[in-house]
């Protein structure tokens, strides 16, 4: 049975998208390990986001909390804001149980 391995990441511009596509590559060169990327939820609104001038989303598929469960391990990617976590990161953590 596979050790899975999700990718879980907040990125308003794609740049931790990026790492974490390159963290994907890394774990699915090891045998035995299925690697998924995650994205955590958007908390602005669309609004917002065009006028930030940020990319569209990726077709990454959107994880809930309670999914984490199903992980066997689990590597955690945020852009920092004044050295805290992105507010989006952190509303999805502070919604586990």
């Amino acid at each position: 049975m596979a050790t899975k391995v999700y990718i879980v990441y907040y990125s308003m511009y794609g740049h931790v998208e990026k790492l974490a596509e390159e963290i994907k590559k890394g774990a699915d060169s090891v045998e035995g390990v299925e690697a998924t990327l995650w994205q955590v939820p958007e908390t602005l609104s669309e609004d917002v986001l065009i006028k930030m001038n940020t990319p569209p989303k990726s077709e990454v598929p959107i994880i809930e909390p309670r999914q984490l469960a199903d992980a066997d391990a689990l590597i955690l990617g945020f852009p920092t804001r004044y050295g805290m976590m992105a507010a989006q990161f952190k509303a999805f953590l502070d919604a586990t149980d």
